[in-house]
């Protein structure tokens, strides 16, 4: 966030409706938006048009997604016809070149987060595609803290068998994910770090288009995803970005070879908006941890922050810190910043920063102190009930997809948005894959309320656990794509936007402020009555002014 001379705060809008940093400016934001109103009075693209191409795998142009995107955001365009656009997208694809225009076009749809020019180089965060036991954000964006960055992480809920960051945090009584702006500049001043959600202002029209794509069947589309996921990260305004991009039978991708197609796609499109993207292809087999449930792994977390916690869960973390770490310059090397996140463990830096985080975000100081420290404040299920290995041996998997949907069941998850949860209901691994377990032996803890666990489901967990002679080994972790240096997002653009044309005589008061503007960011041309302003491309609005 940045402030005006006066000590307002401000908050940065689309190039095109950005409010100087001083209070003899303000008037510019006013005359832009006007202009811009002038402009958009022209006649508008031809939305038939526009899916008629789509769908016969021709390109859209720039003018043609822009005119889409705020059509969306302002919902100028039926829905019927957002669905078609959608649905052509998906069958047909995108260009790389349309991918990263529909990206930046989400982007500047809402507000854009703006930081301190100190902190330009060292925001940074990571976005997961989800899984079984996922709780890496409760640990990584502390320990990142700890070590000089800055985290502005937008989490989101849980839909479906895997769970969201923010539901686990909500298990913690007072603790707020509604946070605005200035409050996030705060938190991120005095803590380093902070998980939030999605606010109104921040990329609508990707809220639209993904409940679209969701009734349409069009959520796996390559180019939707990539959109939606790093028009969100660029709205944070990063410098680094790390993915955790799944596969296996608890992922959204069963088989690698789509894991690494989306790894890549996010990857490109992430370095050619700006942002230093690199993406991590890890395992999804088994569940990551031994926990499995909000409040259960809330706990399992502030362990792996005090050094303790499950080698899987510390493995992943490690990996994807240190990563993250030498991308934004913090470490020297991938392995120096993997031994400075290590360190943060050990010597307690990130655990006192996830308890400053608490208290940032509305729990009491006693009670995060009292969590941190190992006392039981979370509320517990109402019962427990713990299964036998009906064989003995090592445990060669435990099958991740089984345990997230019989958790769900149990009340952990939700089937639609803004259904109600249960945070204290889960499962703990008692036997984990490596370990050995003999006939009879407890090997899984379910907890649970109302209702209790049937024999169906008793069946189901007795089923993903495999019992064999020998384990394969290997890294959670099994490959890191990257991409080349991001294009810079500053500079001057070589096209004009937002408004290109004569003012009238009558109107000296809107070319004086346009000529100001123009000369103040140095990307504008001022001939007689003649003004051009350089920008973001607003395309299809190089109009002249109505009289």
């Amino acid at each position: 966030m940045e402030q005006a001379e006066d000590g307002t705060k401000l908050l940065e809008q689309p190039k095109w409706r950005r409010t100087f940093h001083s209070p003899s400016w303000l008037t510019v934001s006013k005359a832009f938006t006007n202009a811009e109103e002038m402009c958009t009075s022209q006649p508008h693209a031809n939305v038939p048009e526009m899916i008629r191409k789509k769908r016969d795998k021709q390109t859209l142009n720039e003018e043609e997604i822009h005119y889409f995107v705020h059509g969306v955001t302002t919902q100028t365009i039926q829905e019927s016809q957002i669905g078609a656009m959608l649905m052509a997208i998906r069958l047909q694809g995108m260009t790389q070149e349309e991918a990263v225009n529909l990206t930046q076009e989400m982007k500047v749809s809402g507000a854009i987060l703006q930081w301190p020019e100190e902190w330009s180089k060292f925001v940074v965060d990571k976005h997961s595609t989800g899984g079984v036991g996922d709780k890496v954000s409760l640990v990584l964006a502390p320990a990142l803290a700890a070590c000089g960055c800055k985290v502005p992480m937008i989490s989101g809920r849980g839909l479906g068998h895997t769970g969201g960051t923010l539901d686990k945090l909500e298990s913690i009584p007072g603790f707020n994910i509604k946070k605005s702006p200035e409050e996030l500049k705060e938190i991120l001043t005095n803590v380093g770090c902070c998980i939030v959600g999605q606010t109104a202002e921040l990329v609508p029209a990707d809220k639209k288009l993904y409940a679209i794509r969701d009734v349409t069947s069009t959520v796996d589309s390559l180019p939707l995803i990539a959109a939606s996921i790093i028009s969100k990260k660029g709205a944070e305004s990063l410098a680094a970005l790390i993915l955790d991009v799944k596969f296996g039978e608890g992922a959204l991708f069963k088989e690698i070879n789509g894991a690494r197609e989306l790894a890549q796609y996010l990857v490109d499109v992430g370095n050619r908006m700006g942002i230093r993207t690199a993406a991590a292809l890890s395992k999804m087999d088994n569940p990551i941890g031994r926990c499995i449930g909000n409040s259960l792994e809330v706990i399992e977390s502030i362990e792996c922050l005090k050094g303790k916690g499950p080698k899987d869960l510390e493995e992943l973390v490690i990996c994807l810190g240190g990563h993250l770490l030498h991308m934004c310059g913090k470490a020297e090397s991938v392995k120096a910043g993997e031994k400075t996140i290590k360190g943060v463990f050990q010597n307690g830096c990130a655990l006192g920063k996830f308890q400053d985080m608490l208290e940032a975000q509305g729990v009491t100081k006693d009670l995060a102190k009292a969590l941190c420290q190992g006392e039981e404040v979370l509320k517990r299920s109402k019962g427990q009930e713990e299964l036998k290995a009906e064989a003995g041996g090592l445990v060669q998997a435990i099958h991740s997809l089984p345990l997230a949907e019989v958790v769900h069941e149990l009340g952990a998850g939700r089937n639609q948005p803004g259904q109600p949860i249960n945070w204290s209901v889960g499962i703990e691994l008692l036997k984990t894959v490596g370990e050995s377990v003999n006939k009879g032996d407890p090997w899984i803890r379910v907890h649970y309320e109302d209702p209790s666990l049937s024999e169906r489901q008793k069946s189901r967990l007795q089923q993903s656990l495999v019992i064999g002679e020998k384990v394969q080994a290997g890294p959670l972790v099994t490959e890191i794509i990257q991409g080349p240096k991001p294009q810079s997002s500053s500079g001057p653009p070589s096209v004009p936007y937002f408004f290109c044309g004569r003012l009238p005589d009558t109107r000296p008061l809107q070319l004086s402020v346009l000529s100001l503007a123009a000369a103040a960011v140095g990307r504008g041309n001022v001939h007689g009555d003649d003004v051009t302003v350089y920008g973001h491309k607003r395309s299809g609005h190089n109009a002249v002014a109505p009289p």
